[in-house]
């Protein structure tokens, strides 16, 4: 299993767990969007946290899966999006505790989050467009300004703990072991206050947000759909895997 769930005193903990960098296929995406849809509906959870094990909180999607098959594209796209929105939309607040690199489907996870805390190593990246796709630019966009935005999705540079706290993207930064139980007393916090009134707080925040996440984050969709017939696409996914720089 590429991640495991546990329940306790009312705050659903769920933790990936696949090394050696947590980069999920289109199946895994799918089932961690179940995950947290079953969480939202349970009426034993009042706060979700999701963290990880291994180097790094995310690197997005398996590479490898589409190198070998672009028709998975899709496949992916539509995981990710129900994995985007069902933290984004659920019910109960979704605490995100990172560490180390957070790249693609963890930029997309940690921008649909409501609270965000982080270790030091903690380094923010979308390396989309050298891989050969688009996406993130909404859900980054939720955590940092524009220009901001912009220059690191252009360039590919990332972003660290302290920069992203400076920018006000992440509640509190602490090292790395005092991640677990920063996040957990966050959400005991949140947990003992009436579930009613923190899920109609959170569908009223939304509900006020500017503009709607997810029609941006399919709008961008349809932009790494049309990367994909780009023959630069497939071979900025195939040096990846080979280890090699592309050949444009």
């Amino acid at each position: 299993m590429a991640f495991e769930t546990t329940i306790e005193h009312g705050i659903a903990e769920v933790v990936f767990k696949k090394p050696p960098v947590n980069a999920f296929n289109s199946e895994e995406w799918a089932a961690i969007a179940w995950q947290l849809h079953e969480l939202g509906l349970n009426k034993q959870v009042r706060v979700i946290v999701i963290r990880a094990e291994g180097k790094g909180f995310c690197a997005g999607v398996d590479i490898k899966e589409l190198a070998a098959d672009s028709s998975k594209i899709t496949a992916v796209n539509q995981a990710n999006y129900d994995t985007f929105k069902e933290i984004h939309r659920n019910p109960k607040p979704v605490i995100v505790a990172l560490h180390g690199f957070v790249l693609g489907g963890g930029i997309g996870i940690s921008g649909a989050a409501d609270i965000i805390v982080a270790s030091e190593c903690t380094r923010f990246g979308v390396p989309e467009v050298d891989r050969g796709a688009m996406g993130g630019g909404a859900h980054l966009q939720r955590m940092f300004p524009l220009q901001k935005v912009r220059y690191l999705y252009y360039t590919g540079d990332f972003i660290n703990a302290e920069e992203a706290y400076r920018l006000g993207a992440i509640e509190r930064v602490v090292t790395q072991s005092e991640l677990r139980d920063t996040a957990l007393a966050i959400a005991s916090k949140i947990a003992e206050k009436s579930s009613p009134m923190i899920q109609l707080a959170k569908e009223a925040l939304t509900g006020i947000e500017d503009g709607n996440l997810e029609d941006k984050y399919r709008w961008e969709q349809g932009f790494t759909l049309q990367a994909y017939t780009e023959s630069d696409s497939q071979e900025a996914r195939d040096a990846f895997v080979e280890k090699r720089n592309a050949k444009f």
